[in-house]
């Protein structure tokens, strides 16, 4: 093991343990031995885990990695790279990490590990906000550095679906907290890094109806999404080529219904049907179940600005459009992870919710990183269905409830 990786890996620590210090989540007696002990324990888990390579690693990083190393950081970022179907973003710490001599390995998975310190921070956040209660914002923060898909996806794995789904995180909290641009531009970065991102967009039409974003908003979308890609034109990529990129990597996911993900196509089997008929019909049923979310905001309109209301809606999508879809992969619930874990979190009594979406995440991981299906993605299917029905309750007594009455004012005294 490279001492410098380790150098790098205990510094992503201590940002984390001085994340939590600026919180004032060091306060008391019980915080202080949660932080100073679940915390590096995380950490000292990945460092474990640093060493292993995976297919995907082999097969694919190591590839594009060498291109960009063989042309030269700048240079390979101007060309389009063979088999690479990712958008420039992250090729950006790709092209970075070929100008040193630290194992390439570690590098991509120190990545992912510091993208975990923020996620954690941006639940951990987003739980503070919609509970005001500290110890679950240190619940948030522990337990995502913890999660079994968050530890497995980066520092086993080697993967980066940690990056985009940080940002979409963040952008659901910088919407409920009132700050409408920054949470556009968010989830514009959660995009630019990986289409999946595209799962919790429908979400942004409820802000707009609701008044968390304006219109004028909007446009800070087209032009992050626009500035993440310039560096790579500059380099010498075509403007029109990254801007379409995802559209022309569409064939690239591949003609199956569906790939170790825990979705409609795995609990239901369409072998009767072609293909491409099964494929329309997931992408309707997502097309009304997005319409059906939006019916449900509408008819409650007065209640629909609620910031739990809203989180419910954020966890619907996460779960609910990658569920229906057709030719999803078994990495693409990693926001539905988090969300859930919130959920749990700030409504303890949904716990279920979480643990089905996660199982339903960790069948397909199983599925690769084993090589062999732990059980048949069916179950997976069914528990993804349930967490979906969880979480369309909690959204429905949210836009339902009762406001609570206020309180009433102590009668006025007469000064004698």
């Amino acid at each position: 093991m490279d001492y410098r990786a380790t150098i790098l890996l205990y510094g992503e620590l201590v940002l984390a343990l001085w994340l939590l210090w600026r919180e004032g989540l060091f306060r008391d007696r019980a915080q202080q031995v949660t932080v100073l002990v679940l915390v590096p324990l995380a950490f000292v888990l990945r460092y474990c885990l640093l060493t292993y390579e995976t297919l995907d690693y082999q097969d694919w990083l190591t590839v594009w990695l060498d291109a960009l190393r063989q042309a030269g950081p700048w240079k390979g970022l101007g060309r389009e790279i063979w088999s690479c179907n990712y958008n420039v973003p992250y090729l950006y710490f790709l092209s970075l990490f070929t100008l040193s001599d630290i194992y390439d390995l570690y590098l991509v998975k120190l990545l992912s590990i510091f993208f975990d310190v923020v996620m954690a921070w941006a639940l951990m956040r987003l739980v503070g906000l919609l509970t005001g209660s500290e110890t679950k914002k240190l619940f948030a923060f522990v337990l995502t550095l913890w999660l079994p898909s968050v530890v497995l996806n980066g520092a086993l794995w080697g993967q980066c679906d940690v990056i985009y789904a940080a940002f979409a995180v963040l952008a659901v909290y910088l919407a409920l907290d009132g700050r409408p641009g920054l949470s556009v531009a968010a989830i514009a970065l959660s995009v630019s890094f990986k289409l999946q991102g595209i799962f919790l967009l429908p979400v942004y039409f409820l802000f707009l109806v609701t008044g968390k974003i304006k219109w004028k908003h909007v446009l800070v979308f087209p032009a992050v999404y626009v500035a993440s890609i310039l560096p790579a034109v500059l380099a010498g990529r075509g403007f029109w080529e990254l801007l379409t990129l995802y559209v022309r990597n569409t064939g690239t996911i591949g003609d199956g219904l569906n790939y170790n993900s825990s979705s409609l196509y795995a609990l239901i089997d369409f072998t009767r049907i072609d293909n491409a008929a099964a494929a329309r019909i997931g992408i309707v049923l997502a097309a009304v179940f997005c319409c059906g979310v939006y019916a449900l905001f509408l008819i409650r309109r007065k209640q629909a600005g609620r910031d739990r209301a809203l989180f419910g809606a954020c966890l619907l999508f996460a779960i609910g459009v990658p569920f229906f879809l057709p030719h999803m992969h078994d990495r693409y619930f990693f926001i539905a992870d988090m969300l859930s874990l919130a959920l749990a979190i700030v409504e303890p009594r949904l716990l279920l919710a979480a643990v089905g979406v996660n199982f339903g995440s960790l069948l397909g991981y199983h599925a690769y990183l084993k090589m062999r299906y732990l059980m048949p993605m069916k179950y997976g299917g069914a528990a993804m269905l349930a967490a979906l029905v969880l979480a369309a309750g909690y959204t429905a007594w949210q836009l339902w409830k009762k406001d609570p009455a206020p309180a009433e004012a102590p009668p006025d005294t007469l000064e004698e």
